[in-house]
């Protein structure tokens, strides 16, 4: 069976709300919950052989489905901030020194210190290098001598989404981009 990407799941206003595994799609139609679907990219999905027909079974899904119940996964408005979407969100690059590093050379620093009172939040976290962040150490950037390069900032919904698929589909694309903010520049990524 080909690979199937992820289905991008929304609720039934048409808010983006996660991503979906093609299994739990499969069951969502299943179950007729799915109310409409959006996007041009459609999956076949085949399942086992009748044993009174002999006809093999098979469901058609779509590549962006809308669904009636709504998630309360981010009630709170605010995606999870994890290394990997924050890395993401700073495109890999040190927001002290400006170089681009991989994963495994980045760390997240607490503009405000974590020690000092300082959240663990999309907008007082950054990506930096392991030198800057040693560097810095235990100050605020200002103290450090350490000038930012960019203004940290929460993604909405849609951005997180783009953070945290690396194999979208361009009708996905095309559709969270549309809720992205028009400053971003998530596109490039």
């Amino acid at each position: 069976m080909e690979t199937i990407p992820a289905i991008l799941k929304l609720d039934v206003g048409g808010l983006p709300v996660s991503w979906v595994r093609w299994q739990t799609a499969v069951t969502l139609y299943a179950r007729d919950r799915v109310r409409w679907e959006a996007g041009e990219e459609r999956f076949t999905i085949y399942g086992g052989t009748c044993a009174a027909t002999g006809r093999r079974s098979s469901m058609e899904i779509g590549s962006i489905i809308a669904v009636a119940d709504k998630s309360r996964r981010f009630e709170k408005g605010v995606p999870l901030l994890t290394n990997r979407t924050l890395f993401q969100r700073d495109r890999n690059l040190c927001l002290y020194c400006g170089q681009q590093f991989g994963a495994s050379q980045l760390t997240r620093d607490h503009i405000m210190p974590a020690s000092r009172g300082g959240a663990s939040a999309w907008e007082n976290c950054v990506t930096a290098c392991r030198h800057c962040n040693q560097r810095k150490d235990d100050r605020t950037p200002e103290e450090a001598g350490m000038k930012l390069l960019a203004v940290p900032y929460t993604p909405n919904l849609a951005e997180y989404l783009i953070l945290q698929n690396r194999r979208i589909l361009a009708d996905q694309m095309e559709f969270l981009a549309s809720y992205a903010r028009k400053t971003s520049d998530l596109r490039a990524a």
